[in-house]
């Protein structure tokens, strides 16, 4: 996939559209090929603390959750249509069970400013440091549908702080 660099003023992607499409979320040390990636189609862009902020939820319960935790950064990667069912299927099959990229097809590449590595065939590759984590605490719930998306598994907040983006021309502001 063609990518070029993309400043943070010169990027062009709706948040709404670019979650609800789910992301790939890479963690871990690209160099010694231990890391584990994961689809996700909840989280957060925008400016915090002065910075490109973006924040991605993990359940504790998941494989990714270990990496996350060890690794300081991670990759969000955005696919063309067509790598759907891939990423159904790597939000749906665990890396304690499965080799991912092997089952995926997918090719990894280093990351420009990360050790978690993204993926060849993205449209789309999102360099994060993190700076920040929490907890999500239900005892903050202010609306009843929240707890309805959980079995007592509440999810990390990760805060990234964006390095580097790289896409193509789609996710470039025109004019």
């Amino acid at each position: 996939m063609e990518r070029q660099t993309i400043t943070i003023e010169q990027c062009d992607f709706p948040a709404f559209r670019i979650w609800n499409g789910w992301l790939l979320l890479t963690a871990g040390d690209y160099p010694s090929g231990h890391f584990n990636m994961m689809t996700v189609s909840w989280g957060f862009m925008g400016i915090i603390w002065n910075r490109p902020i973006i924040q991605a939820v993990v359940r504790p319960t998941r494989h990714t959750y270990g990496f996350m935790e060890k690794a300081g950064d991670f990759t969000l990667s955005a696919f063309p249509q067509k790598y759907q069912p891939t990423l159904a299927m790597l939000g749906s099959k665990s890396g304690r069970d499965i080799d991912k990229v092997k089952e995926s097809g997918l090719t990894p590449l280093p990351g420009r400013k990360t050790k978690s590595p993204a993926f060849d065939e993205a449209e789309l590759i999102i360099e994060c440091r993190q700076v920040y984590f929490n907890d999500l605490d239900p005892n903050h719930f202010l609306a009843d549908y929240i707890q309805k998306e959980y079995n007592q598994d509440y999810h990390r907040f990760y805060f990234g702080e964006v390095l580097d983006i790289q896409g193509t021309r789609d996710y470039i502001r025109q004019g």
